[in-house]
């Protein structure tokens, strides 16, 4: 069973900077993309990815600010956020998708985010 396990989320005032970790269970290059997902208000979305390649993707709301990035050795992925806005409060989700015949997902239990004004 694969799991994936969030840490690092918590308060920070706006302007501040918080990195998130997520320890994965298994080889992180078993998986096609590794990542970071958020929700407030009902809405799930996307902030950043990395796939197998090294190659990153970041929502157009955190780019400059949130940096994805991956420790092969510890199997774990991070996301620093930095430049903390109020709108970025929500819960933070790491996930993980691979294609074995089908797209696969697996998904963190969540960690909150709070950015306080």
């Amino acid at each position: 069973q694969v799991q994936l396990v969030e840490s690092g989320g918590g308060v920070v005032q706006a302007g501040g900077s918080l990195t998130l970790s997520c320890a994965v269970s298994e080889n992180i290059f078993n998986f096609n993309f590794v990542g970071w997902y958020r929700q407030a208000a009902g809405n799930r979305e996307l902030v950043a990815r990395i796939n197998v390649g090294g190659r990153t993707n970041y929502a157009d709301s955190v780019k400059g600010r949130f940096t994805i990035s991956r420790d092969n050795a510890k199997n774990t992925v991070y996301l620093q956020m930095n430049s903390l806005k109020s709108e970025d409060t929500a819960v933070y989700y790491c996930y993980g998708r691979y294609f074995r015949g089908n797209w696969y997902d697996y998904w963190g239990q969540g960690t909150q985010v709070t950015v306080s004004t």
